[in-house]
């Protein structure tokens, strides 16, 4: 019923990256850098999964699927460099009122200097197009781990949105250091994302046969059930960690966002505890 196949927690990985890539950039906030590193980074995930199902056995329908978004990915990375003189309308914005500041301070009016206000920017609705083609890859995958069906598909949607959220979350902390005008809305709201998925994700592990079956005895965990207990350790603490990632954002002062970020470096590892620790234990069970 669940699975550790390393073709289909990338596919995963990328799937629910790219749909968060889409959250923040449907934003029109943070800069065009941003997209470009996460569509390279998640659309050679995409590749990367094929690469890994040819050696460990295949599933026609997943490994089809992650062609077309690393496909899907390859053509919203392309689209966005070659709308760059754009920029974002968030970033135009700024650069306007930077200057209108300078021109009420020193009553010298100069021309604009920015991203091109009359360029096509990049349209963020292709960034959605890979994470919907993915989730068909991702219920083939979860049909092929086993019974009862519907919950492995719900197991491996979840488990898709969960670890692309956390990572989106700690990759966007870090781009503040890329660009420090940013406001936090961004972070914010994929944070809250984060939160409002994690107790799902649990649910769906806990779920029979699952990690309430390894914590009960009736799935033999080995070393005395000593993962049991690291998955425990694992779910709860990632939940604190996004909690108390949460609080240090409402902070006013700029360190507060590193400080928040350095949480989510934290959190991330423990929720990639959380899914693959759950996935090594169960798998065959």
């Amino acid at each position: 019923m669940i699975q550790l196949d390393g073709a289909t927690v990338l596919l995963q990985w990328a799937v629910g990256g790219l749909l968060f890539l889409w959250v923040t950039t449907r934003r029109r906030e943070v800069s065009l850098g941003y997209g470009w590193l996460m569509r390279s980074v998640y659309g050679l995930m995409a590749l990367g999964s094929i690469a890994v199902a040819t050696i460990i056995g295949t599933v026609p329908v997943r490994e089809v699927s992650a062609a077309l978004v690393a496909l899907a990915t390859g053509v919203a990375l392309v689209v966005s460099v070659v709308r760059r003189r754009a920029g974002v309308a968030g970033e135009r914005e700024r650069v306007a009122r930077k200057q209108e500041r300078v021109y009420a301070m020193t009553g010298i009016e100069r021309a604009y200097k920015g991203p091109d206000r009359d360029a096509a920017e990049f349209p963020p609705w292709l960034d959605l197009v890979a994470p919907v083609i993915g989730v068909v890859g991702l219920i083939a995958a979860g049909v092929h781990a086993g019974h009862p069906v519907p919950l492995s598909i719900a197991r491996t949607l979840v488990g898709a949105a969960f670890l692309g959220a956390i990572t989106d979350a700690m990759l966007l902390g870090h781009w503040y250091l890329v660009q420090p005008g940013l406001a936090r809305g961004p972070l914010l709201e994929i944070v809250r994302w984060t939160l409002w998925i994690w107790p799902v994700e649990v649910a769906m592990l806990l779920i029979p046969t699952g990690m309430v079956s390894v914590l009960n005895g009736s799935v033999n965990a080995h070393y005395n059930g000593l993962f049991g207990f690291m998955w425990v350790g694992c779910a709860v603490l990632t939940g604190v960690l996004l909690f108390v990632t949460r609080a240090a954002l409402k902070e006013r002062s700029y360190s507060a966002v590193m400080a928040a970020t350095g949480l989510l470096y934290l959190a991330i590892l423990t929720a990639f505890g959380t899914d693959l620790v759950a996935r090594a234990v169960l798998a065959g069970h």
